[in-house]
């Protein structure tokens, strides 16, 4: 295969560590110049290519890209939109191989999470039949860490590493004050069907009677007689009660505690608000003053205090992506598998997007303790190493100093435009 452009794109909600794979897929492609000319980076992920709205990578520095390694958010633009059935709606598809060969684009790196494995699948199975073949890979994110087949995800441990010091250090502060003031304080985090990120407050504890008393799961269902139980005897035993809920949090029927009523892009109900919900509660049955605090994109955002662990494993699966690509691989994803706990050790390996596509990974049941409301040994062993280490960026006038891209947009070749 002669020497192609490359285009990647980032998709869905976005993590500390996003951008530190956007760093490896260009940095690796600059090694490899006789395979990949540029990257075209999709301005608002996977629109950018509907839209022919890309970004030129090489018009900026090599300095500009290291710092995409230690810089939060999507530095090109994250979307929320899910490609459709190939034949639904074909058009799509086509439009963006049409675009693949007005800019000479043989490889396809798509960095996200369920949705985004299962629309790389479909564009290299479009790209075969259309006569164009593209390589696809796609390349693990999500905050979530719901992906099946790998270990863990990257995002996954940075933010998994911001709840659980949040979870630490907020029990203190209503720890100091608990005798006079707030009882209860209950932090709401994200987790829509998987209870990982929630599992991870379970870190801050270490022996009994540290916070968090109660961690709501929503692999768990909601028993209201047995939370408020025990919400009371964490109150009278240690005279504060911290609850760590998941924003999946349900009833035994599939009803979400706190449900907006509306849905986003992939038609995920919209969900927020289950910490007052909790909140109030608490109130109205136990009378207790509370607290409450959503960490919302905080939590995912939070690159001053990333995982060590998670960038060192984000950047290599953007490298590994670039090197199975060049080696001719297509409609894989590279996965990250655990060889031990302690010490951790881990690899890099490949498996089919197949295997991956819009399936999801839920917390096991042998990670949760037998009454439902926290984290056994397993789960400890399992989440403790993917937050260890800092890996701080650097600081100016005591400011993290982030990357500030050009985005020097890639000129237009076609002349039919494409409305989304």
């Amino acid at each position: 295969m002669s020497s192609m452009n490359a285009f990647y794109a980032q998709s869905g909600g976005v993590t500390a560590v996003i951008n530190t794979s956007a760093c490896a897929v260009i940095e690796t492609a600059r090694k490899h110049r006789k395979q990949i000319s540029n990257v075209y980076a999709g301005h608002n992920g996977i629109i950018g290519a509907l839209t022919e709205d890309m970004i030129d990578t090489n018009r900026e520095s090599a300095a500009t890209i290291r710092a995409l390694r230690h810089t939060p958010g999507g530095a090109f633009g994250s979307a929320r939109y899910k490609l459709k059935g190939i034949e639904e709606n074909l058009a799509e598809y086509e439009r963006l191989i049409e675009v693949f060969k007005a800019h000479n684009i043989g490889y396809f790196f798509y960095n996200g999470g369920n949705d985004s494995m299962d629309t790389a699948h479909k564009v290299s199975l479009i790209s075969k039949r259309m006569g164009f073949p593209v390589r696809c890979l796609g390349i693990p994110k999500t905050v979530d860490n719901d992906l099946p087949v790998t270990d863990n995800c990257p995002g996954f441990g940075s933010v998994a590493k911001y709840v659980a010091v949040s979870t630490q250090e907020a029990a203190l502060d209503v720890l100091s004050m608990a005798k006079t003031s707030t009882k209860v304080f209950i932090l709401e985090v994200m987790g829509r069907h998987a209870g990982w990120i929630a599992a991870a407050g379970g870190l801050a504890g270490t022996k009994p009677g540290d916070a968090p008393h109660i961690i709501l799961f929503p692999e768990i269902p909601f028993r209201k007689r047995a939370f408020l139980k025990r919400v009371r005897a964490s109150v009278q035993k240690y005279d504060y009660c911290v609850i760590v809920v998941s924003e999946g949090a349900c009833y035994a029927n599939g009803k979400f505690l706190a449900e907006a009523g509306t849905t986003d892009a992939f038609g995920h109900s919209q969900l927020g608000g289950v910490a007052p919900f909790v909140a109030n509660m608490v109130r109205d049955n136990l009378g207790y003053k509370y607290h409450y605090a959503i960490a919302d994109y905080l939590q995912r955002s939070a690159r001053h205090i990333a995982s060590a662990t998670d960038v060192k494993q984000a950047y290599a699966v953007g490298e590994a992506a670039v090197k199975m690509a060049i080696a001719g691989e297509t409609a894989v994803m590279p996965v990250i598998k655990r060889i031990s706990d302690s010490p951790y050790r881990w690899k890099i390996e490949m498996a089919p997007l197949s295997r991956i596509a819009n399936k999801e990974k839920m917390l096991p049941r042998r990670y949760i303790s037998a009454d439902g409301f926290s984290i056994t040994a397993a789960a400890r062993r399992y989440l403790q190493p993917l937050i260890q280490g800092e890996d701080y960026p650097p600081y100016i006038n005591g400011l993290p100093k982030y990357a500030s891209l050009r985005k020097v947009a890639v000129p237009k070749r076609l002349k039919t435009k494409f409305v989304v």
